[in-house]
């Protein structure tokens, strides 16, 4: 890895390098809100992988608490 003070940062995008720091302050603007919002989104796919784990825990604990609990009778098909 190279030492970033003694290089340019270099916007990598579709396929073609630049150097950032040439970049109008309006293109800046966008690399800066890209940035954010691809923290955000692995902020939110982080949670919700947490959300799933405590789903399925929470549905083990229920199949296992509700073996316990007498189920209703089928219902029959009427024609």
């Amino acid at each position: 890895m190279t030492d970033s003070s003694s290089t340019n940062p270099v916007l990598t995008f579709e396929g073609k390098r630049y150097d950032l720091n040439s970049l109008p302050d309006e293109l800046k603007e966008l690399v800066r809100g890209m940035q954010v919002a691809d923290a955000q989104l692995r902020m939110h796919e982080d949670t919700l992988k947490v959300l799933a784990v405590g789903r399925q825990s929470l549905a083990m604990q229920l199949n296992e608490k509700i073996q316990s609990v007498q189920a209703l009778p089928e219902e029959s098909q009427q024609g």
